[in-house]
């Protein structure tokens, strides 16, 4: 089994404020001080996104998307600023259902980032998709397959669902980046387009394997926090990856630098709580 208690032992000894007010939410639902929901929300724009380091002061949907994130470890996906954000994602989606980051921010985006990049307007569909999801399923509540008309985001996510359904081959194989495989994976599974995403999801056992423990954590946390079956075959491949991967301080690595251990610990800990 996985040795939760260590891994959270790591993140108190070796975490800022934040990263243990966001495994405090994670681990008992408690609610962090006002403060630390102001480092994670400083420097939005007053269009609602929030800027990348490579980016000047121009929203990205990237960097948004990451805000997001830190934001939900924490509760805080309905706090007025992830609720201006998320507003602003929604506005940005292309007619045909993608997203792609401000044409100003060719010179400097990342390739994963890149305007005019198919593999990088994947990539960020299936993330803005993905929080937009998540969102929509807080306020709906646990069901899967409900009524789209009844959700948030409605006309967006619908759109949303058939540009990533139209990206993905017969196979299950997706343009790009493993992330954008199993976020499209979780938003179709949301959206009950459920032999879409088990195509995905048979790719993507076939790589847990080989599969860093920064990237599995990612996973697995992404999947059930848009509702699949702890039970689900790949869940439980990834929980034994997850298993495999810990080191003996409870930690599991980074796959940029040690300094990010705690980041993933974190993931790792979502992913199986």
């Amino acid at each position: 089994m996985v040795d939760i208690d260590a891994a959270i032992g790591f993140v108190v000894a070796r975490g800022d404020a934040v990263d243990r007010a966001r495994m405090n939410w994670l681990r008992a639902g408690i609610a962090p001080q006002e403060d630390a929901y102001s480092s994670l929300e400083m420097g939005q724009t007053p269009s609602g996104g929030w800027p990348a380091h490579w980016g000047d002061e121009v929203a990205s949907i990237d960097a948004t998307c990451f805000r997001l994130a830190e934001l939900d470890d924490v509760g805080g996906l309905t706090r007025p600023a992830a609720v201006r954000a998320l507003d602003w994602l929604a506005n940005r989606q292309r007619p045909d259902g993608f997203w792609e980051e401000d044409r100003s921010l060719a010179a400097s985006a990342p390739k994963w980032a890149r305007p005019g990049d198919v593999e990088a307007r994947f990539y960020l569909t299936t993330h803005a998709a993905f929080w937009l999801s998540a969102a929509a399923a807080d306020a709906v509540g646990p069901g899967i397959g409900l009524d789209p008309a009844a959700t948030p985001f409605h006309h967006v996510l619908e759109l949303a669902g058939h540009a990533i359904r139209s990206s993905v081959e017969e196979n299950g194989s997706w343009p790009g980046y493993l992330v954008s495989g199993w976020l499209a994976a979780a938003v179709l599974h949301r959206q009950a387009h459920f032999y879409e995403s088990a195509r995905i999801a048979v790719r993507m056992a076939e790589r847990v394997r080989e599969m860093s423990a920064a990237d599995v954590a990612s996973m697995a946390a992404a999947l059930r926090r848009l509702g699949w079956s702890d039970q689900d075959s790949l869940l439980v491949a990834a929980r034994q990856r997850l298993k495999e991967t810990q080191r003996p301080d409870g930690a599991w690595p980074s796959d940029d630098a040690p300094a990010f251990d705690v980041h993933t610990t974190l993931a790792g800990i979502r992913a199986i709580r």
